[in-house]
């Protein structure tokens, strides 16, 4: 019997270990309930003997009544009992309602009295503008009544009222644009409203969220009954569910095998599709796509290129060609020298034109060197426009500027003093959102506010009294984190024993196993026991959960990205130090840093491979980042040793023989999470910078590519898969935004795009291609400065490119964050920081974005004034103050196809002058020179790569919105002149408007109402 236990016992450790290496391995966006991704869902409530929220959001439910009743259910177990007392209902935070274009909600309800009037949820800012659902009937009729009414319009839907003393599941989905409210009972359309014309801004207060009430089993007339009813399962979406995922709830609870965790690579919803033989653009006059030759090395899979010169009929000049490769998984076709053949396809044609790769024997390269650094954000200072107006760059910056000189420390320490048992200050309150009490990220926003107010102290020298306030933060924040820091691991008065040592931690007192529990009752604040130097807003439970397997999730046995947090918290640190050389601030970074590198250099390399590829739960921002800069710092090998313990072996090198993966150019990075990922990529560039390992540099540069070539949506941001369903991975295969992206609900994650330009900035450093700043620019216009709200530093999470979207903007006042809250208070106070660039010899000088700014260069004793109000001009003037050789180099931007011309003090100068390429100007300058730049704007479109129809409308680098008076589902079709599609676009007299066919467009960056940025169009 023994015998049979003991291999019973390895079995069992056998298949466990399979199933977790294979999860990891194939992460492929797989947080999915019922074939609906978490970034969909807002809040789901089990009443598994409690009221709190499943997800990760933590919205927990308030009740209202003295004592809450569960009962035991013979279908569903433990479910909430209501009674229909006065004060037997629950409330959602209001925060809930944020980001939300369209919603759904569905849940289970057992009814246990016939009476009229009682309100399964009401949901509005106020009685005369809300969303109120009766499943029993308003009056004796036993009518299921759902209804949405502003102030001057009111939608309802009426179905069969709902049995008594019986299960029923029902789902209210409203799909504003498609102007639907429907109703679903035990999986049956039962009621619907295809007419409908409320906004739910007009029912809820987008402004203020606390002014929202959200109630469950009572309505907002008090002369109305509550709900006497059982309730499971009850669950709050931010989309409008399709009839297939209403199928997905209903028949896996009743199955009992609700689909937690399950990966998918099923669409959760299609777009309008379109014919082999429909139009796309220019391909439509396309006669000749002429193959092409490639070389690479043995083991390198060839960069191939994304467009290539075609031929037109007749006169017509068209653009390059988009051709779409295959993309293979390994290099197994170039291990060994030779020749082989890959067909490519143009959309909407049948050309298929051939690239020939050549594989030869490796050469010795040189590695690339690092040629330039930025300059020191004090350094360079934004001003007005040539006509004295501000700048969308001052706008943006003032808004978060102003408000984050506002914001309570003690907000951003609480949870850290909560963690280590510490008192509060009187006034001190908590953050909400990702930072709230249970949230098992929080200590995330107190790590973005660390760099934010560095960089807000070292570019605010414009005005000396803002920068106190930043620099008495500063000193604040550091000396409060540095005493935590110290109690860490150290003996307390109270308790005789102590474990210094980070790998020997123990339970948490009166506990048998670790855990993420933080609720006030349950979270462990035995510092003492934590090792020395560690330092977070949480106990260590997570970090050693993650390394025993635990997964993603908001129960107490799971975790949330624990070295994503910590990576946050790092870099603050480290850009405080950089920024005011505040000792304490290194002396924290390094505390944790060795504590760190003691755990993980313990641990087997399968595991941490593992621990890296888990969705979310490995998700460790730029740890190797923040610990190869820590290495630059101190010289301390430990911390370069640390960084290489954080390699994504799967995506940066295939397996652990470093078999092929982006270092061999090797698109591994496919129905990945984005922004899981995007900021390892960052790491590595760093990386190579500190170990000058070449791998480092290829996994980085090789991504690049493959992001901006394969996978970006004309905005300049990435992710939005439909295919996985789940709206923040990459789509599942490159190349197919069409065909697997456009997810609902959002495409592209700011703090992605925000990654994206950190990781071009750094890339160019070392590589000085024109793409890379025509990316910047691209992204910096036409997503960063996009996401902000017209009047305070609200900023968007997901920015919607469907059709008439609209973009929701969150943490107005810095009260609560999610991720890209967080990286938006970072990137609205180093607006300025890639401008120029100078070489590490002092000898060059690089233009690389025609902003209205001031550069002191005092280590040449030049300065440069650029004097423009681009881009509501085509057109911007340097004057050099300062007197000695230098050479200027200037972006000739890819758009500048009309021309580039310069004149020196007036006179125009003969420089070739190539679209996407740097001019040089070397010469001795002296004080007055000046340096006039015209690069005339033209309208292009920028098509999506695998339906190119649907396409962005650019002029010069600005993306142009078509504005929308209401929602649509259909892309809005227009047509243009082929041969010049400027001859069908007018002028409305403001400067960057247009009207084509009665359609306003406006910069995207000034687009606050409904618009669409992608169009249907047509060419003729």
């Amino acid at each position: 019997m023994k015998s049979i236990f003991k291999n019973l016992t390895l079995l069992l450790i056998i298949w466990l270990s399979f199933g977790m290496t294979n999860h990891a391995h194939a992460q492929d966006g797989d947080q999915i309930l019922d074939g609906i991704g978490e970034t969909a869902l807002i809040a789901r409530y089990t009443f598994k003997g409690n009221i709190r929220d499943w997800s990760r959001n933590n919205f927990h439910l308030n009740f209202q009544g003295s004592s809450i009743k569960y009962e035991e259910d013979e279908k569903f177990g433990e479910v909430l009992a209501l009674s229909g007392v006065t004060n037997d209902y629950l409330t959602i935070p209001s925060d809930a309602i944020a980001d939300m274009e369209s919603m759904s909600i569905s849940t289970w309800i057992y009814p246990r009295s016939k009476q009229a009037g009682q309100t399964l949820f009401e949901f509005g800012k106020n009685p005369k503008n809300k969303l109120a659902v009766s499943p029993l009937g308003l009056m004796e009729d036993g009518v299921f009544h759902a209804s949405l009414q502003s102030e001057e319009k009111q939608t309802q839907v009426k179905a069969i009222g709902l049995p008594i003393n019986k299960w029923s599941h029902i789902a209210i989905v409203i799909n504003i644009p498609a102007k639907s409210y429907a109703i679903y009972i035990n999986n049956k359309l039962a009621g619907e409203s295809k007419e409908l014309s409320i906004e739910l801004d007009q029912i809820f207060d987008q402004d203020d969220n606390e002014k929202n009430l959200l109630n469950i089993g009572k309505s907002f007339d008090p002369a109305l009954p509550n709900l006497n009813a059982l309730l499971h399962d009850f669950r709050f979406y931010r989309i409008a569910l399709s009839e297939n995922q209403v199928n997905s709830i209903f028949e896996n609870a009743a199955k009992g095998t609700s689909q937690e965790g399950t990966r998918i690579a099923k669409k959760i919803d299609e777009l309008p599709t379109f014919p082999a033989s429909h139009p796309q653009l220019y391909n439509e006059y396309l006669i000749e796509v002429p193959d092409i030759e490639v070389e690479t090395s043995i083991g390198n899979l060839p960069r191939l290129p994304s467009m290539i010169e075609g031929k037109y009929k007749g006169q017509l000049n068209g653009p390059k060609v988009k051709v779409i490769w295959p993309a293979d998984r390994d290099n197994n076709a170039v291990l060994q020298v030779g020749t082989y053949t890959i067909t490519g396809k143009v959309p909407g044609t049948s050309f298929a034109p051939i690239a020939k790769v050549v594989v030869k024997e490796p050469k010795d390269i040189s590695n690339p060197i690092r040629r330039l650094t930025s300059f020191a954000l004090n350094q360079v200072t934004l001003q007005t426009d040539k006509d004295g107006t501000e700048t969308k760059f001052i706008e943006n910056r003032d808004k978060f500027i102003t408000t984050l000189a506002e914001t309570d420390p003690d907000s951003f320490l609480y949870m850290f003093r909560n963690a280590f048992g510490q008192p509060q200050p009187s006034t001190a309150k908590p953050l909400g959102v990702w930072d709230s009490q249970e949230t098992k990220l929080r200590g995330h926003a107190t790590g973005h506010y660390l760099t934010a107010i560095a960089q807000a102290y070292a570019g605010s020298s414009y005005d000396k009294e803002l920068q106190a306030i930043f620099f008495r933060k500063m000193d604040y924040m550091v000396n409060t984190l540095y005493d935590l820091a110290q109690l860490s691991g150290n003996k307390h008065p109270d308790h005789p024993t102590f474990e210094s040592d980070p790998t020997a931690i123990p339970y948490g007192p009166g506990k048998s196993k670790f855990d993420s529990d933080l609720s006030q009752e349950g979270i462990r604040t035995d510092f003492w026991n934590w090792g020395k130097g560690y330092i977070s807003a949480y106990p260590p439970d997570q970090f050693i959960m993650l390394e025993q397997g635990a997964n993603y999730g908001g129960q107490q046995h799971q975790v949330w990205a624990p070295y994503y947090t910590l990576h946050k918290i790092l870099a603050g640190l480290i850009d405080i130090y950089e920024v005011t050389g505040n000792k304490k601030a290194l002396d924290v970074a390094i505390g944790m840093s060795d504590w760190v590198y003691t755990r993980l250099s313990q641990i087997p390399n399968e595991t941490l491979v593992n621990m890296w590829s888990t969705y979310i739960a490995g998700e460790y921002g730029g740890m190797n980042e923040s610990m190869a800069k820590l290495y630059r710092i101190t010289a301390n090998e430990n911390y370069m040793m640390t960084a290489k313990l954080f390699d994504n072996v799967r995506m940066f090198f295939g397996d652990e023989q470093h078999s092929h993966g982006l270092a061999k150019n090797v698109d591994t990075f496919r129905s990945l999470h984005a922004n899981q990922h995007i900021p390892q990529i960052v790491g590595s560039i760093e990386m190579y910078r500190a170990s000058s390992e070449p791998e480092y540099f290829q996994i980085a540069d090789n991504f690049w590519y493959k992001a901006v070539n394969d996978y970006m949506y004309s905005i300049g941001g990435v992710a939005g898969a439909r295919n996985p369903a789940n709206a923040e991975c990459f789509i599942a295969e490159p190349s197919t935004l069409f065909e697997n992206g456009f997810s609902t609900g959002g495409q592209n994650e700011t703090c992605a795009t925000y990654n994206m330009l950190k990781l071009t900035n750094e890339l160019f450093l070392f590589d000085q291609r024109a793409e890379l700043m025509d990316y910047y620019e691209r992204g910096l216009y036409n997503h960063i400065l996009a996401s902000v709200a017209k009047d305070n530093p609200g900023n968007t999470y997901h920015v919607p490119l469907r059709p008439a979207s609209i973009k929701h903007f969150g943490n107005p006042r810095m009260t609560g964050f999610t991720c890209c809250n967080g990286t938006a208070i970072e990137s609205s106070t180093k607006l300025q920081n890639a401008i120029y660039f100078k070489s590490i010899d002092n000898k060059e000088l690089y233009i690389n974005l025609f902003v209205a700014s001031t550069l002191d260069w005092t280590e040449q004793n030049f300065s440069i004034e650029q004097s423009t109000s681009f881009p509501k001009e085509d057109q911007t003037l340097l004057t050099v103050k300062g007197n000695g050789k230098l050479d200027i180099k200037i972006r000739v931007p890819s758009w500048a196809t009309k021309g580039f011309k310069v004149s020196i003090n007036g006179k125009l100068q003969k420089l070739e002058s190539k679209p996407g390429t740097y001019l040089t100007i070397s010469r001795k300058w002296k004080t007055g020179d000046t340096i006039k730049l015209e690069m005339p704007f033209q309208f292009h479109l920028d098509p999506v790569m695998d339906q190119q129809n649907i396409a962005s409308l650019f002029y010069g680098p600005i993306l142009l919105a078509a504005q929308e008076p209401e929602a649509r589902t259909d892309w809005r079709k227009l047509s243009l002149d082929a041969s010049d599609i400027s001859s069908n676009i007018e002028t409305n007299g403001n400067p960057l408007e247009f009207v084509i066919d009665g359609v306003l467009f406006k910069p995207f960056y000034d687009s606050y109402e409904r618009h669409s940025v992608y169009l249907d169009f047509n060419l003729k």
